[in-house]
């Protein structure tokens, strides 16, 4: 398992798609998936400490939790299959872990909120794991030996366009807006 930090969510400044890039702790590589808008605002919130009038699902959620006795130990982005994520929500009550299977997008909202780890299995990370050069041009990282590239099923066409996004959209930290 590797650890992980939220590093940013940008948006293109044309279509408004947002990007969630989680980043391994002491390493180089980000995973990026592509969340809805309601819930890189619901993240963003959080992260700038802003309270909404009336709680999200992810604060009703977290109360609950709070509210018999349990508490999310982690969140994992677990796997990756036909370019879809999934997680699982890690929580423990009165001494018994239970988990929960989660969208990514959802889980990382709860884990703001609850201040815990956010984890990504090896395999997801080696599979779809992407060093940003300081050109923004996104190199595509495997952990097959033989050391070649693989375009995570994608076509040339298809990376093309992917790097296309990457390079419009906006690079602001959402921490810097309120500065």
């Amino acid at each position: 398992m590797i650890e992980t930090v939220i590093d940013s969510i940008r948006a293109t400044l044309i279509t408004q798609h947002r990007v969630l890039f989680l980043r391994e702790v002491g390493g180089e590589r980000h995973l990026p998936i592509w969340i809805g808008e309601f819930e890189a605002s619901a993240i963003v919130l959080e992260m700038q400490g802003t309270t909404p009038q009336r709680p999200l699902p992810y604060d009703l959620m977290t109360s609950m939790l709070t509210d018999l006795d349990a508490r999310v130990v982690r969140v994992v982005i677990n796997d990756l299959s036909r370019d879809i994520y999934y997680a699982r929500i890690v929580i423990e009550r009165a001494g018994q872990i239970v988990e929960i299977d989660s969208r990514p997008s959802d889980a990382i909202a709860i884990a703001v909120r609850a201040q815990c780890q956010i984890f990504v299995d090896d395999a997801v990370m080696d599979r779809a794991g992407v060093n940003i050069a300081d050109d923004e041009q996104i190199e595509i990282e495997t952990a097959a030996e033989s050391g070649e590239r693989e375009v995570i099923g994608q076509t040339e066409e298809e990376l093309t366009l992917f790097r296309d996004f990457i390079n419009t959209i906006d690079l602001e930290d959402p921490d810097a807006r309120n500065n």
